[in-house]
């Protein structure tokens, strides 16, 4: 058994690890699983290794890595639900318990080096400022090393960076070839390469989760391009040759069928040419970004087989955390934060901007259509954790030392709890009982070992939960009640009552793709089923309340924001989650400067970049100015011919703020030592997301400018000494219902 206190060594021999997990990629988008995009690395691990063809996650980002870092059920630690929407209620609160410790605590206290690399979505966004506390990062969970981002997306040129605790900058520009992906794909190499030439006898643990392929869909152009005009047949036909390839493949039974198409999604004949045009442009793009992930992937590979010790490295890799991603809505978009501050984007203005799409100045996200597509042959997409569109995803295990069998496929039912009891199998760890003071719940997990080397060997996990903002269900013995509770970016569905849920049921035992509904022929199995997930859900802390919906939305944005801040000109870039909020209401920001000259260019503050918009305040050769930009979909400014003059100075800027609702306009002054010195309109503002990334930055930019009156490395003559932030007002109930609906849809 592991004590709490280090372990000096491994178990000799035992096995490196490597877990790599994809972001919103579905069942069927991969091509060792029957899908249209090519991924070369995960079919040569498939071709050394096992793909398992019912494996499933939580369908929603944060719950799933918090059930692969603890082996435990998402709500029993905390994660039903994502850090961006928590409420107070235990299973949704995000704060994993003492008595749950990760994989990576018990791999380091078991003489294993540890490090996480790339997306982790695990810390509350309260505690992801400068000050933590840091028990919730990477590096207090288990990880002696972290390089990546904390937040549960990321621009893919200009990402918010750490390293461990500390935010970096980018080692290198767009310009310079400068990718995420690649990024990441450097650092685990070096790190590994590191371990080995220095402690080639101590086993490792290199957990690496893309930022990639959850949206911003950005790649080079190239990428994009080897896959135009692969998609114009649309999502119906492709749905239709995916699951032909399946079934070649072995990945689906030859009697598997199409599940049904829901009819929220129009067909693909009966949209117009353009809306044509540009969700095919969208669906290249996807694929191309796929793919430029799974090219780096294959890298970090290539640098194990180079140093000798590929094979005895347990290697699991996770195409999707979820299903695919429709919150791109029914069109698709230029910049996710369009919709998500509940505009609306056209195909006009897709194709307006196709030479952009995958830059540094857009922030796109295919339709739902494609989504529905890459989840073949499985109905519904991320976020509905009731049907297997949100909760089947591939998985491929490698480890040739201790695999015999190669190449194969495996039919046994999994759970993503079920990875940290399989590395600990395969380490020769004992779960422990006791971690740092505290007796620990036994995981949930069921080791995977046991069908490594036996395809026929029943299944030994034969029960388990599912619920994501109200869509739930439950697996048992080869059944599958369910209910569809909400529809994701559907506002209308969020706040049903749960008593009106419709109930469906599918026996997998001969429906392997839940085509068919026998809710209303089997009404006792139903009602069993209804009473098994009553039972678990309960022991889970899963909490169906009418009004936790509006609890965990409302937990996204303080209803009463008065407030003053005042930030030190020192203070790092601030996450939105732990960064003052001067949306939907009026406010003054003052900029205390030191300017050594005039006629200088640079921000004094700001928050957000081109892609997803935002708002700053910066010197224009000299001359104060302010610009809001809405998603890059309207982009205000109010200048001034106002030269600043040399010495300390305090610039204003007051936003006198329409009311009435969420996103509205605004009046806007400028003023500089207390004299006002222009003003101007703003018509219309950001609602609610100023991108994934939306950092907030004194003194200095983030990512593509929001204004084109200033350069990414403009810096004014001097130095910002302080930003006081003073907001007024609060939301009244009209306001605050806004809100609500538009947080519906997230």
């Amino acid at each position: 058994m592991v004590s709490s206190e280090k372990c000096s060594m491994a178990r000799p021999g035992a096995p490196n690890v490597v877990v790599i997990l994809i972001d919103d990629m579905g069942f069927g988008a991969s091509s060792p699983f029957g899908g249209p995009i090519d991924m070369p690395t995960a079919e040569r691990l498939a071709g050394g290794g096992l793909r398992f063809n019912q494996f499933h996650t939580t369908a929603l980002c944060s719950p799933t890595r918090a059930s692969l870092m603890t082996g435990r059920n998402p709500h029993s630690v905390g994660f039903g639900t994502v850090t961006n929407f928590v409420s107070s209620d235990p299973g949704y609160n995000c704060i994993r318990p003492e008595n749950a410790g990760t994989i990576a605590q018990i791999l380091r206290e078991s003489g294993y080096s540890t490090a996480a690399f790339g997306k982790w979505h695990q810390t509350p966004g309260a505690e992801t400022g400068p000050d933590g506390p840091f028990d919730r990062w990477p590096t207090g969970e288990g990880f002696e090393h972290f390089y990546g981002f904390l937040g549960g997306s990321t621009d893919q040129y200009y990402p918010a960076l750490y390293d461990g605790v500390t935010p970096v900058d980018c080692p290198a520009t767009p310009e310079d070839g400068y990718h995420l992906s690649e990024d990441l794909s450097d650092k685990v190499i070096d790190w590994i390469e590191c371990h080995h030439a220095d402690t080639s006898d101590k086993p490792f643990f290199a957990y690496l989760a893309l930022g990639a392929t959850h949206s911003p869909l950005q790649v080079p152009k190239r990428w994009r391009d080897k896959y135009a005009g692969q998609f114009d047949h649309g999502w119906n036909r492709q749905r239709e040759i995916t699951l032909a390839r399946q079934k070649e493949l072995g990945i689906i039974p030859p009697d598997g069928e199409m599940t049904p198409w829901p009819d929220l999604v129009p067909d693909w004949g009966n949209i117009s040419e353009d809306d044509q045009r540009a969700a095919a442009l969208l669906m290249e793009l996807y694929a191309g970004f796929a793919e430029h992930t799974d090219a780096q992937i294959g890298r970090i590979v290539d640098a194990l087989s180079e140093m000798e010790i590929l094979d005895n490295t347990l290697i699991c890799y996770l195409l999707g955390d979820n299903g695919a991603s429709a919150e791109g809505g029914m069109t698709g978009t230029v910049n996710e934060g369009i919709l998500f501050n509940g505009l609306g984007d056209s195909s006009s203005h897709i194709l307006q901007r196709a030479d952009e799409l995958g830059g540094p100045t857009t922030a796109p996200q295919y339709p739902f259509g494609w989504a529905l597509a890459m989840d073949t042959p499985y109905q519904w997409v991320k976020q509905v954790a009731s049907h297997y569109g949100g909760t089947r995803n591939p998985l491929i295990v490698h480890w040739p030392d201790g695999i015999e069998s190669s190449g194969e496929v495996r039919t046994q039912w999994h759970f993503v709890s079920d990875i940290a009891p399989t590395i600990l199998e395969a380490a020769g760890i004992e779960q422990p009982r006791e971690m740092n003071g505290a007796e620990q719940q036994p995981m949930d997990g069921v080791a995977m070992g046991y069908c490594f080397d036996n395809a026929k060997v029943a299944s030994r996990r034969t029960t388990q939960y599912f619920e994501v903002f109200g869509n739930r269900g439950i697996y048992h013995e080869g059944w599958v009640a369910c209910t569809l509770h909400r529809v994701p970016m559907q506002a209308a569905s969020a706040d049903k009552p749960f008593e009106d849920d419709k109930w469906e049921l599918y026996d997998s035992t001969s429906d392997w793709t839940q085509a068919h509904d026998v809710a209303e022929t089997h009404p006792r199995k139903l009602e069993e089923l209804q009473r098994l997930f009553q039972e678990v859900a309960a022991a889970n802390q899963v909490l169906l309340d009418n009004n936790r919906m509006q609890r965990m939305r409302e937990g996204a944005i303080n209803l009463s924001l008065s407030a003053e801040v005042k930030y030190p000109g020192s203070m790092p870039p601030l996450l939105p989650d732990a960064a003052v909020r001067v949306l939907n209401r009026s406010h003054i920001i003052s900029v205390n400067v030191t300017l050594d000259s005039t006629g200088s260019t640079g921000v004094l503050v700001s928050q957000g970049a081109r892609a997803d918009g935002g708002w700053g305040i910066y010197l224009r050769q000299g001359r104060v100015a302010y610009c809001h930009s809405v998603a890059d979909l309207s982009v205000w400014h109010v200048r001034s011919d106002y030269i600043v003059q040399p010495g300390t100075r305090e610039i204003c800027m007051k936003f006198d703020y329409d009311g009435g609702g969420l996103g509205k306009g605004a009046t806007v002054r400028l003023a500089v030592d207390g004299v006002e010195v222009t003003s101007g309109r703003v018509e219309n503002s950001t609602a609610f997301y100023v991108g994934g990334t939306g950092l907030l930055t004194i003194g200095r930019g983030h990512g593509v400018p929001l204004s084109d009156d200033y350069q990414r490395d403009d810096r004014i003559a001097g130095v910002v000494d302080s930003v006081h932030f003073r907001l007024h007002g609060e939301l009244l109930e009209d306001e605050a219902a806004v809100v609500r609906n538009a947080l519906a849809i997230q």
